[in-house]
């Protein structure tokens, strides 16, 4: 808690900036990326105490990838339960704070490249995950669905009942994002009065191109670093984003 005072007072002017475009704002949708979940303590791919920066015998972008799921399926599962399946994190105050702007009307999406399913956890109804989930997961073989606790329990490679090997529906390197949730996620950007990004440096595409779609009122981004995508900001904040999001009075 004295962390959190101690960040909101360091940021005082800049939340009081925020809470008067959220005040005049109708219709946010926030936008968000790994950084919104490093407060909750899972790891931001690429920070500088990211997984990209950790030394593995094969770099985390080739694990990741569907031609090394496919071809060294128990590598890739070692790693992702490792490093990816953060099953005890706990939603942080910037998930919180999210939620509770969309019961009171005010946010009317949040658009999403995690794959941890805490804005959910957080109690956030309209989340449109560009980059799947790790609690869906499917039998390649006969299609039935697994939760994540059955994922990470089984020893290696986890097999379905059919004797068909799971798959995480996520998307991995090489993979397309799923249309539908492009198009939803999209619509909602264009929608809205207010973009709030946060999190992200911008550099994922095509998920970085989607704010392009946005032509509201109030742009604003949060982020400790600056983005790879130069865009148009109302307002920039250099800070973790739950220090800021915390002091929001919804």
């Amino acid at each position: 808690m004295y962390m959190v005072r101690k960040g909101m007072l360091m940021y005082e002017r800049e939340i009081k900036e925020l809470q008067k475009i959220i005040d005049d704002s109708k219709a946010i949708v926030f936008f968000g990326g790994a950084g919104v979940s490093t407060e909750s303590g899972i790891p931001d791919f690429r920070s500088a105490d990211g997984l990209y920066n950790q030394k593995y015998k094969y770099s985390p972008e080739q694990v990741v990838s569907h031609s090394f799921f496919m071809k060294y399926p128990e590598v890739f599962y070692e790693f992702y339960k490792d490093k990816m399946m953060c099953l005890d994190a706990k939603p942080n105050a910037a998930h919180n704070k999210l939620s509770e702007l969309e019961k009171s009307g005010k946010l009317k999406a949040v658009v999403t490249q995690n794959i941890d399913g805490l804005h959910q956890k957080a109690g956030s109804k309209t989340v449109y995950e560009l980059h799947g989930s790790i609690h869906r997961n499917y039998c390649m073989k006969c299609g039935k669905s697994y939760d994540a606790n059955y994922v990470k329990k089984q020893n290696g490679i986890p097999y379905c009942e059919c004797g068909g090997m799971i798959k995480p529906d996520v998307v991995l390197y090489e993979e397309g994002l799923d249309g539908n949730v492009i198009n939803a996620a999209i619509r909602a950007i264009a929608s809205a009065d207010t973009l709030i990004i946060g999190g992200t440096s911008l550099t994922v595409y095509p998920a970085a191109s989607f704010v392009d779609y946005f032509h509201g009122k109030h742009l604003v981004v949060i982020n400790k670093l600056e983005t790879g995508k130069t865009v148009n900001a109302e307002l920039s904040i250099n800070a973790p984003i739950g220090e800021i999001m915390s002091g929001i009075i919804v």
